[in-house]
């Protein structure tokens, strides 16, 4: 049924999103908890270890990732990527002012908070491919054009990831004079964590997708099998933000405006990515459900991937690891505020005419 503004978006969300906040409050809190409890359990973790992590923090990224992976529809692409007014301001937003307007708002809020910073600009590396649909469906997009658009960003990842880290990590902070001696960084150590923990569930999810919907049919894969896997995303995020406030829990204790402090540029970013891209669309005359498209697939970031990188990359104990966990507690509420703006915008802009087709 299609939303209107008098029905209650986070009514039609499922129990576990719809309290997603409350979940990863939860969590934090039981690993705090955890961490008081136990307090050799970096060891304990570090004991079996898979490309440099632990290994049980390696198994929740990959059953993090793998669902949202297995969602995507990738024999779809060639029908979306012939609307160019679409595709190509999403690769524009997506994958060049995305990044920049991450990179300048860590720096501005972040200054004196190096590690921090880096996880928050790895966030605005890793392109959302995941909660996008839900926002998408909420807003009454097109969700053809996100699934592809969603393909797209998970392929675009694997090329481009790392490359795009080393540059606004090193590259660009000494083209403008900006300090770089607190960010070690290794190009191959980012690609690596993206071959792993994108690669390897994407790889997953495509074989499952393929060979599901061959056997089965995409009805029975859609309506029976996505939704039995689906939550295990949610319990990946849920088990890695436990494993990582337990061994960071002393520092967020004895510090707790850092997670303020990172929060606030992220909540700049969302509604920033958003308000842009969704009048782009409308000035480049899209209709209303690509419009939407457009706005939620640019201004959702994949946090589940900027976690997993961080803690490839920098440790589990990180301040970059730390920044990521704070992603997905403040993209949530922000993200279910902005399809009730969609929809508003919608009656006071597409409810006098019938919508320009795309």
């Amino acid at each position: 049924m299609t939303p209107t503004l008098d029905e209650p978006v986070v009514a039609r969300l499922s129990l576990l999103n719809r309290f997603l906040p409350v979940w990863i409050g939860a969590a934090m809190a039981a690993g705090i908890v955890l961490g008081r409890v136990v307090p050799d359990v970096s060891r304990l973790l570090d004991r079996v270890q898979f490309a440099g992590t632990s290994l049980p923090i390696s198994l929740g990224l990959l059953v993090m990732m793998y669902p949202v992976l297995a969602k995507v529809r990738f024999g779809e692409i060639n029908r979306v990527t012939a609307d160019r007014r679409l595709l190509i301001p999403s690769l524009v937003l997506n994958w060049i002012i995305g990044p920049a307007l991450m990179f300048t708002l860590a720096w501005l809020f972040l200054p004196d908070l190096p590690a921090y910073r880096t996880g928050l600009i790895l966030v605005g590396l890793a392109r959302c491919i995941a909660m996008v649909l839900i926002w998408n469906d909420l807003a009454c997009g097109d969700d053809t054009a996100a699934a592809v658009l969603v393909a797209i960003n998970s392929l675009f990842q694997i090329v481009a990831f790392a490359g795009l880290g080393y540059f606004y990590l090193k590259v660009l902070p000494s083209w403008l004079g900006l300090s770089t001696t607190s960010v070690q960084v290794s190009v191959w150590g980012i690609a690596r964590s993206v071959l792993i923990f994108l690669g390897i569930p994407l790889a997953a999810g495509y074989l499952t997708r393929t060979f599901g919907e061959r056997a089965r049919g995409r009805s029975w894969y859609e309506s029976r099998f996505l939704p039995r896997i689906g939550p295990f995303a949610l319990y990946g995020l849920l088990f890695t933000i436990v494993i990582l406030f337990a061994l960071q829990g002393s520092a967020i204790t004895h510090q707790p405006f850092d997670v303020a402090r990172i929060a606030l540029p992220l909540l700049c970013y969302f509604a920033i990515m958003w308000g842009v891209s969704f009048f782009t669309g409308r000035a480049l005359g899209l209709s209303y459900p690509r419009t939407a498209t457009l706005a939620f697939t640019a201004a959702g970031n994949n946090f589940e991937l900027a976690i997993a990188v961080a803690i490839g990359t920098f440790g589990v104990t990180s301040g970059q690891a730390l920044a990521g966990v704070v992603g997905p507690l403040i993209e949530v509420p922000a993200l279910v505020g902005l399809v009730y703006v969609s929809l508003w915008l919608r009656q006071r802009l597409y409810h006098q005419a019938k919508e320009p087709t795309s």
